[in-house]
Parts: structure tokens; sequence; C-alpha cells
């Protein structure tokens, strides 16, 4: 996979990802007037972050316990040299799996799971142990969450900056 070039983005560029961040619901005509542009502009803008795939999509924020998503676990999973990213993109496919990571250490890859129930999180890691070439893994149920952010936005260092 060839490695992706960073976008360089100026003051006005990061502002807008800024409050994009905050809301994505905004209009261009209120992005336009907080953000001291032209409707066009923050247009033209958010045209060339998409292209650029620095903006992937629009999306809402919920609250996964109200919708009765009670387990949250980390899963590691050791899978046998050779099949990792068919194991990973396997995985991956599964309901109840937010996020699959390929790591260094011990284990080659990270799981993040969201399910309803304790028997269904007990189903999704005896589906994970059942794929072909998946040698072992390691579970961890999440207690508490502390922070959960998937919408946080870097320091943005800009050409101006």
């Amino acid at each position: 996979m060839a490695e992706q070039l960073a976008v360089e983005l100026d003051g006005l560029d990061a502002r807008l990802l800024e409050e994009l961040r905050r809301d994505s619901r905004t209009s261009f005509r209120k992005l336009a007037d907080k953000l001291h542009a032209s409707p066009a502009t923050i247009i033209q803008r958010l045209h060339r972050l998409e292209k650029s795939g620095v903006v992937l999509g629009y999306t809402a924020d919920f609250d996964y316990s109200r919708l009765g998503y009670e387990f949250t676990a980390i899963i590691e999973v050791t899978i046998a040299k050779g099949a990792l990213l068919e194991v990973q993109r396997k995985i991956a496919q599964m309901p109840g799996v937010v996020s699959v990571y390929d790591v260094t250490g011990e284990r080659d890859s990270m799981v993040i799971a969201r399910v309803k129930s304790r028997s269904e999180f007990s189903r999704l890691v005896k589906k994970i142990l059942a794929i072909d070439k998946v040698q072992s893994s390691n579970t961890h149920v999440v207690l508490n969450t502390v922070k959960e952010d998937y919408r946080m936005m870097p320091n943005v260092v800009t050409a101006e900056s």
C-alpha cells in the first residue's frame, strides 16, 4: 500500500475543519459568517478537502449506551503468518465490530467491539476464534469509558504557523 501524503492546510482550512467537527450540519452561509469568508470560498475549500480525502463524510454522534449497547470490548488477536489482511477483513465485516487495527507488539490486531448483551458478546468472540488462521485472542471488557471522542481535532500545523 502506497504511503499517503499529508494534505497541506492553511488557517482557514483548519478553522473550517474545527467548525465541522463541532457541528457538521452548519450551513455554508453560517460557516462563512463565522469564518469571515464568502460562502463560495467555504464551498470550494470543503470540496477540496473532500476530494483530497481529508473529509471522509458527515455523521451524527450517538450515545450508544442509550441505544442499548452495554458491552464494549477490546479484543487482541493473534493471526497466523501470511493471513493477516484476510483475517482482519473478515473480522471487520462482523456485526458489532467498530474498529480493526493492525498493531505492533505481542498481538497482530486489535478489535474494538460494541454489542448489546453478554450473549451477543460471547457469540462475537467465538466467531472471531472460529476464523481459520486465528491462533488466539485476549479480550478486555471495558468497565467505564473515561473518554471516547472519534471526532477529535488534531493540532493542525498550517503553512501559516
